[in-house]
């Protein structure tokens, strides 16, 4: 188990980290400006990280209405990012964390070191953490995050 322990109403640990197009992207891009929906999961194009990042996929527009970005996170190499980004038309970045810094920040415990748990963090506009699922269902989880963001003060 990891040594970080976060809850909701902290900051949310600030990151950098390249995306699947090869630019850089920090939390602090979204600051005052959106939510954000960091969601870690274990593997590229394997069953339940596929259903997970299409159904975000397809609920793109819902997340831009609610002014939500989604920022995917696993340790797989940009390489992997990109052939799942191409062959499932992903329309969020996926962010490239190989080493796990991203996933030590956060807490996020690791299958042998390499598989992130599929956890998410729900960020609010102001950087605070509005909520952490520990416990996610890939086919579900876009709808839940949506009616919990639509929760969020305004």
């Amino acid at each position: 188990m990891s040594e970080v322990i976060l809850s909701v109403g902290q900051d949310a640990p600030k990151f950098k980290a390249q995306a699947t197009d090869g630019s850089m992207i920090s939390l602090d891009d979204f600051k005052g400006k959106s939510n954000v929906v960091l969601y870690f999961y274990p593997e590229d194009m394997t069953g339940g990280c596929t259903a997970e990042a299409c159904s975000f996929r397809d609920d793109k527009s819902k997340f831009d209405a609610l002014h939500t970005a989604i920022l995917g996170v696993s340790m797989d190499p940009i390489e992997m990012h990109k052939q799942f980004t191409e062959k499932d038309h992903l329309n969020f970045p996926l962010l490239v964390d190989t080493t796990g810094t991203i996933c030590k920040a956060y807490g996020v415990p690791t299958h042998e070191g390499r598989y992130p748990m599929r956890w998410t963090f729900l960020i609010d506009k102001n950087g605070k953490i509005a909520k952490i699922y520990q416990q996610v269902h890939p086919r579900e989880h876009s709808a839940e995050l949506q009616k919990d963001i639509e929760a969020l003060p305004k």
